[in-house]
């Protein structure tokens, strides 16, 4: 089985990273100025920007 992608604010990290937001659409509009968040394996993620958003991991 595989890792989840897209977190919700209050999901737990599985792994050390930098998370960004993402949109339901990002891939055709973007977002502009988007949270990043440093987390460690465990931490819960944070409030989204609005209730559309989720959290993804950044690429190295």
């Amino acid at each position: 089985m595989g890792e989840f992608t897209m977190f919700n604010q209050g999901d737990r990290a599985p792994n050390n990273g930098t998370y960004i937001e993402a949109g339901v659409n990002s891939f055709h509009m973007g977002i502009e100025n988007p949270k990043k968040v440093k987390l460690h394996k465990g931490e819960q993620f944070p409030e989204n920007t609005n209730h559309e958003r989720k959290w993804i991991r950044m690429p190295k």
